[in-house]
């Protein structure tokens, strides 16, 4: 017998044979200096292909697209078969204005109540305060834009100059947010808020533009070669809402990473554990949020960088069907699987960012029907396929800059994963996007029977950070792995899904839980999140970083 492998048609496929296998990443765990030998060796022309192909012969890489024949036709994009319309749920038109689309899911939430401590009570559980919070103490006079502008500045710059560094944003003007927030006051004293967002406060993940800051990526290169222009399109939607931008959060270099290390600028960490990565790549938008400074922020996903940060951080994280959200200003706009995205403390104030930069809002709230026990068959080619498709991308993002001689400014990991990326083949694309469509198939199937899938966020809560980690990054493909094992289908498949806290693990950590919809189903996905997150709301936990920057006592 050869070595080929012919699969059957998708269609052709036996559910009833299909068995579910935990995943076991077959590669090294190295920090400092012997990850920095490793990178010398891997890099090397001979010994480094030749170490690089035995760890994917180990993995089972070549011979799940190789040595495999697969039926279907490449798709190169997510294509998605015709949906019926979502019901129940208000259409909020992409060509509205911003601020009227805000104002339509504005009137979709329920009735605003007051926060338990505003009513006399004096020792409600936790809550984050809200958007709407936010726009009724500014509206009462119980607080100014300004008044919070001055007290989110200090912490800011506070977590910049600790010893390691550990900053949420990576490039912050404090008197431009001061010129903001005094503009946003004014436009409250004179009665006249451009929206429900009006004064309130966002970080931008440092891959999207956000005038007048640079987009590095992560990096400490990128904006020497990519200038600033103007704002990233959701970037104006919300600036046309009345947000105060608070500046570029940190990330993992390039998103290149699902820890949120950055030996660049210094690794941001997990509020709820100081000495727990955050996730990545969107680090800075979760922590930011999870700490209270924030109300939202925007992140990108392309492997669940928007995901598993909220997973590990407590918030919740939405990633939009592909082609939702318009990408134009990211430094990720030709890519297939990426989309920016919003990150909050709840499904609620996702919603009204989401109005924001595009979408449609929830309507009503419908009763749960429960949900049965599916077979998603072929998670092992789905996981070699987004790889493929997403290193490929990259790749070819970045390697004009790495033959221009940048590549030596790079983290470690990300050397790791470029050398990776360098050994995939034209054959290993293609056969990578006909398992794509083959995917595609299979959850189009489960789709007919049930309207969510539902599944953890991350295989793991937040990992420990190693010191020699600090200075130089780290690669433990296992932990990637396990951060990444359930979100991969969203990104290959452009399917909308967001993750939503639940609950903590012994040891104190946030859970989240994880909805995937079918194309063009974010209504629906937020009605049920929103669900969720209600049958929790007394399970919420107060960081041991957290800020309180609406106080008003």
């Amino acid at each position: 017998m050869g070595k080929k492998h012919v699969m059957v048609p998708a269609q052709e496929v036996d559910l009833s044979t299909v068995k579910y296998e935990p995943e076991s990443i077959q590669a090294p765990h190295l920090t400092g200096f012997i990850f920095k030998v490793f990178v010398s060796i891997i890099e090397a022309p001979v010994i480094g292909s030749l170490l690089i192909s035995y760890l994917k012969k180990k993995n089972k890489f070549i011979e799940l697209l190789r040595n495999t024949v697969i039926p279907e036709a490449p798709m190169f994009k997510p294509e998605f078969p015709p949906q019926e319309p979502e019901h129940g749920v208000v259409t909020l038109h992409e060509d509205g204005q911003p601020e009227d689309r805000v104002e339509s899911a504005l009137k979709c939430l329920p009735d605003y109540d007051l926060p338990g401590s505003w009513n006399g009570n004096q020792d409600p559980p936790f809550k984050y305060w809200k958007i709407r919070d936010y726009a009724y103490a500014y509206r009462s006079g119980l607080a100014t834009p300004s008044i919070v502008a001055e007290r989110i500045i200090p912490i800011i710059e506070e977590f910049s100059s600790k010893k390691p560094p550990q900053p949420l944003l990576i490039s912050f003007d404090a008197e431009e947010v001061r010129k903001q927030a005094a503009a946003s006051t004014k436009r409250f004293e004179e009665g006249k808020p451009l929206s429900i967002l009006d004064g309130i406060f966002m970080a931008i993940k440092d891959d999207i533009d956000c005038l007048p800051h640079p987009s590095k990526s992560g990096s400490t290169w990128v904006h020497q070669v990519r200038s600033v222009k103007k704002d990233a399109v959701c970037v104006s939607r919300l600036r046309s809402c009345g947000v105060i931008l608070l500046g570029k959060a940190n990330m993992h270099e390039f998103g290149m990473g699902t820890t949120g290390n950055n030996p660049n600028f210094g690794t941001a960490r997990n509020p709820h554990a100081p000495e727990r990565y955050t996730g990545g790549s969107s680090s800075g938008p979760a922590a930011i949020v999870a700490s209270g400074l924030c109300s939202a922020a925007l992140g990108t996903d392309g492997g669940g960088s928007i995901r598993i940060p909220s997973s590990l951080c407590g918030v919740v994280g939405f990633k939009t069907t592909y082609g939702r959200t318009d990408m134009e200003g990211s430094l990720c706009d030709a890519g297939t699987m990426e989309i920016i995205g919003p990150i909050a403390s709840t499904v609620e104030d996702v919603m009204l960012v989401y109005a924001a930069i595009l979408g449609s809002s929830l309507a009503s709230r419908n009763s749960l029907q429960p949900m049965v026990e599916i077979v998603i068959p072929e998670l092992h080619e789905m996981r070699n396929a987004h790889l493929v498709s997403i290193g490929s991308e990259m790749l070819c993002s970045v390697n004009p800059d790495c033959e221009d001689g940048k590549a030596a400014r790079m983290t470690y990991d990300t050397r790791t994963n470029l050398a990776l990326f360098r050994s995939f083949t034209a054959s290993d694309y293609v056969a990578a996007q006909r398992l794509r469509r083959r995917i595609m198939y299979h959850h189009m199937a489960i789709f007919k029977n049930v309207d969510v899938i539902v599944t953890p966020t991350t295989g793991m809560t937040a990992p420990m950070i190693p010191p020699s980690a600090l200075l130089h990054g780290e690669t433990d493909m296992q932990v990637t792995g396990d951060l990444m094992r359930f979100i991969l289908a969203a990104n290959l498949l452009g399917l909308p899904a967001i993750s939503v806290p639940v609950g903590f693990d012994k040891q104190g950590l946030p859970i989240g839980l994880q909805l995937i919809g079918r194309p063009w189903g974010e209504a629906s996905l937020l009605r049920v999140a929103s669900a969720i997150e209600e049958l929790c709301v007394k399970s919420k936990k107060r960081p041991v970083s957290f800020y309180d920057v609406l106080k008003t006592n």
